[in-house]
């Protein structure tokens, strides 16, 4: 790469940052790499739950440790926030790539240290609370990791480039999810229930830390990324600390832009491929693996269609393309709904493939749109913060809630109602952010 000597507050075009391709492609699988492996864990946990509730809580109620498994899940959300405030500030202050190898560090650690605690039959309330304190760990980590990772690839990228570039990132999730679901589903086929119980489960967690130790040395590997680099130079060894005030209450206008947008990307994420399942189940009476493989369906063919999504919102621009993923959850949100409680499976599959679809305009243009919110200075803390706030508050509760809006109106369309509700809130962001297709982040040089 070939970074200026000296980048102004105002991006000159003669100052241009020429990359070099083949490093791009390099931070862009390093950092989907990281958001893979997360994913990795969420469709790992979530598929064998009711195998770690036998084995980490001792209630003979099979819903009472489901839930307690579950509440340990959960624990994580509570502490992405503080990993982010923790995370974000340094990644500006040390550089993206230091702190994405220390979560990534992090991320593998916990995932393995998971597959080595012993039954709660072998050291009794220690077991659990091993199990809290892995969990914590990864939700520690986790609140660095996709801001870092969605600013990694958004800085390296050239700005005619970021939104396919980008896309790779929820692609890294998705492939993430359907590896550690579709991984437990083929050993709860191949293995007894015994063998499962006793030592089948800590297979999945156990490869964590093979796939971190790849990552790890993916991201150590590569260089800081050309804007930071720019950034760094143009403060010398002055560079001051980035103060709290400054990445929050100064970018605050920039915040809750970027909470609204991260509000109806993760509602409508979490509630289609953590939710739905449970929903087919509960209120469909739906067979519990049928409904569990249509998702998985679901997230491949989102993985097809995501990179040219994202090719698309460098030609158009980011905000068309969320823009029509708020109008089509507006919109179909409560047809694709009335398809999907018809109970057939060809009824269930075309209603949730239209969700699918719907949700790819936000997961193939986030990527690129959340960091060009903010200038590089405090783009890594302002980020996290953003949009670890938001994801704890709406994106990670959002099973909960709709649950319980059921449970307390009876209401069995509530899931496509929360969605049209996040679908608004997301086109008042839309409608208020500014276009970044094609053109430098702000604070940045051109790249190319």
């Amino acid at each position: 790469m070939t970074p200026s000597a000296h980048t102004p507050d105002t991006p000159d075009p003669s100052e241009a940052v020429t990359v070099d391709p083949a490093l791009v492609k390099r931070a862009v699988k390093a950092a989907a790499l990281g958001n893979a492996m997360e994913w990795f864990d969420f469709g790992v946990y979530s598929y064998i739950a009711v195998t770690l509730g036998k084995v980490f809580f001792p209630s003979g109620n099979p819903t009472a440790q489901l839930l307690s498994t579950f509440g340990a899940f959960a624990a994580a959300f509570l502490v992405r926030p503080l990993g982010g405030l923790v995370f974000g500030p340094l990644g500006d202050r040390v550089g993206r790539q230091k702190v994405l190898a220390v979560t990534m560090i992090m991320m593998a650690a916990g995932t393995f240290a998971i597959g080595l605690i012993p039954s709660y039959a072998s050291i009794g309330v220690a077991a659990p609370l091993l199990l809290l304190v892995a969990r914590l760990v990864q939700g520690f980590s986790t609140g660095g990791e996709y801001a870092g990772a969605s600013t990694f690839i958004a800085e390296y990228a050239p700005d005619k480039r970021r939104g396919f570039l980008g896309s790779w990132l929820e692609f890294g999730t998705l492939a993430g999810y359907i590896a550690g679901a579709g991984l437990v589903t083929v050993m709860t086929a191949l293995l007894s229930s015994d063998d499962l119980l006793s030592w089948g489960w800590r297979i999945p967690f156990l490869i964590a830390g093979p796939m971190g130790a790849i990552g790890l040395y993916l991201r150590l590997r590569l260089e800081e990324t050309p804007a930071f680099a720019a950034e760094t130079e143009k403060a010398k060894s002055e560079r001051p600390k980035v103060p709290l005030r400054e990445m929050i209450t100064g970018q605050w206008r920039t915040l809750l832009l970027c909470v609204g947008l991260v509000l109806v990307f993760n509602v409508t994420d979490y509630m289609l491929l953590s939710y739905m399942p449970s929903y087919l189940t509960s209120e469909l009476k739906y067979d519990e693996t049928h409904g569990l493989l249509v998702v998985l369906g679901v997230m491949a063919l989102m993985m097809v269609v995501q990179p040219f999504a994202g090719a698309l919102s460098d030609r158009v621009g980011r905000r068309p393309v969320i823009a029509a993923g708020c109008v089509g959850f507006l919109a179909l949100s409560v047809p694709a709904l009335l398809l999907i409680r018809q109970g057939s499976l060809f009824a269930i599959a075309l209603g949730m493939g239209a969700l699918g679809l719907l949700l790819v305009c936000f997961t193939s243009a986030m990527p690129a749109a959340l960091p060009a919110l903010f200038p590089t200075r405090v783009r890594y803390g302002s980020l996290s913060v953003g949009f670890n706030v938001s994801v704890s508050l709406f994106g990670g509760t959002t099973p909960l809630v709709v649950t319980a809006l059921i449970g307390a109106t009876g209401n069995v369309m509530m899931p496509a109602y929360y969605m049209m509700a996040a679908a608004v809130i997301g086109g008042v962001a839309v409608w208020f952010m500014t276009e970044s297709a094609g053109r430098p982040l702000p604070g940045s040089p051109p790249q190319h």
